[in-house]
């Protein structure tokens, strides 16, 4: 073997150590988005009273949160996608953390949907540049674990978060709530500047390596494999992106069109706690199925079996009136489902995407989520005031399945190069052996 073969020779696949103090500081700030965005929901009787409008009107808060991430994360990426990705993290928090206090100080609610539009861009931005950032961080075959650290945060501030924040309001008021919240975020924005490691864009590293032939980048194992996997991503198209990222989106139109019901759903006679404790289950079975889809190393077959069980669960709601321990089997099941889908689609989403693509990859994830919720709640109120709630089940569960099976079969298409998570995948082995252009120096 020639010298050349050796400096290219990827590394081996078993899991190396993670950053476990930038990912969960990263995953600090994702508990802190998912809050921000939630928060009016968990306060709703304490900040309609505090501001003089209505429940619904609080309600909308969240939904114009939803649709500023919608529009405005794409552009704020492609505006800042030069900057340095950790500055963008902190900053984007440093403005979460002025919009939150500006909506506990203001006492007009045009002057809360002001601040919260504020909030909403921040996270957008976040998103984006939290989700390529945690790519970067790790070796491609890490990239699973890396991605279920950050989103626990995420669950956590669904599953804790916002019980806290309505705990805060009841106890001492809506505007402390709000108020903590914009101090978490200072907190967080302080650790990301010193806690989170700084890391070349593998995508910069592709660039030289396109321009010059070569790639010279230090630091060790995990650092070689980033130039190597950067300078093989040069051949990869978009299409492999756009079909999982349209299928992940109709699979979250089924889950959260059920979800949206799933007080009515599972509102059954004789649990213990009554709906708040089938909620916590349902979320403490989510936390759970976050931490599961991280020990998968192929991410397309673990999706696509995530999004028949999570199927397969939504249609058994129409039978856990039948029994109490059948009720809660199901929503515990439905939880594990459905937790693992978010990290096991983004970490697809993400490899496919390869480093050239991971910015827009990262910003097009909460973009598909929040138009998920959208749509999905929408078709699903539909659907009820139509049908019945009877119905419901059958046709989220429907949808579901229909995504689920349109994966499997794209799947088998040959276009997921890169999705299994092997540091030695055999698409970036053959395009860094077969080319004969591109040798990967080790520094130091």
């Amino acid at each position: 073997m020639d010298r050349t073969s050796r400096r290219t020779r990827l590394p081996a696949e078993a899991p190396s150590r993670l950053p476990w103090p930038s990912l969960v500081v990263l995953g600090a700030a994702a508990f802190v988005m998912v809050t921000a965005e939630m928060l009016p929901t968990a306060v709703l009787p304490w900040m309609s009273a505090g501001l003089e409008v209505t429940e619904p009107q609080i309600g909308l808060l969240v939904s114009i949160w939803a649709g500023v991430v919608v529009v405005g994360s794409l552009p704020l990426a492609r505006l800042t996608r030069r900057f340095d990705r950790r500055a963008v993290i902190v900053w984007s928090l440093v403005a979460l953390a002025g919009s939150t206090a500006a909506t506990a100080l203001v006492h007009t609610y045009p002057d809360v949907i002001a601040a919260r539009l504020v909030g909403a861009l921040a996270v957008g931005l976040l998103w984006a540049t939290s989700n390529a950032h945690t790519a970067d961080l790790v070796a491609d075959r890490d990239l699973g674990r890396a991605v279920s650290v950050v989103l626990g945060g995420a669950t956590l501030g669904t599953v804790l978060g916002t019980p806290v924040g309505a705990v805060v309001a009841d106890a001492i008021g809506w505007r402390a709530a709000f108020g903590g919240l914009a101090v978490a975020a200072s907190i967080a924005a302080v650790l990301v500047r010193f806690v989170v490691r700084q890391t070349p864009r593998v995508a910069d590293v592709a660039e030289r390596a396109a321009t010059n032939g070569a790639v010279a980048v230090g630091g060790g194992t995990d650092a070689s494999e980033r130039g190597v996997r950067a300078a093989a991503d040069a051949g990869r198209g978009i299409r492999p992106v756009v079909v999982v990222i349209s299928l992940v989106a109709l699979l979250l139109v089924g889950h959260y069109g059920a979800y949206t019901f799933v007080t009515r759903l599972v509102d059954v006679p004789g649990v213990p706690g009554g709906i708040g404790a089938m909620l916590f289950a349902f979320g403490v079975a989510s936390a759970i199925g976050v931490v599961v889809a991280g020990r998968f190393a192929d991410t397309r077959r673990a999706l696509v079996r995530a999004t028949f069980v999570t199927a397969a669960a939504i249609a058994a709601l129409v039978l856990v009136g039948a029994s109490t321990a059948l009720a809660v089997i199901v929503v515990l099941v439905w939880g594990v489902a459905s937790g693992a889908v978010p990290p096991l689609a983004q970490t697809l989403v993400l490899r496919l995407a390869g480093p050239s693509r991971r910015d827009l990859a990262g910003a097009l994830i909460p973009v598909v989520f929040n138009l998920g919720i959208a749509i999905g709640a929408a078709l699903s109120s539909a659907a009820v005031n139509g049908l019945g709630i009877e119905a419901l089940p059958v046709l989220a569960a429907g949808v579901v399945v229909l995504a689920g099976s349109a994966l499997a079969v794209a799947g088998r298409s040959g276009r997921w190069a890169g999705s299994t998570g092997s540091a030695g995948s055999a698409a970036d082995r053959s395009a860094v052996s077969g080319s004969g252009q591109t040798a990967a120096r080790v520094q130091g």
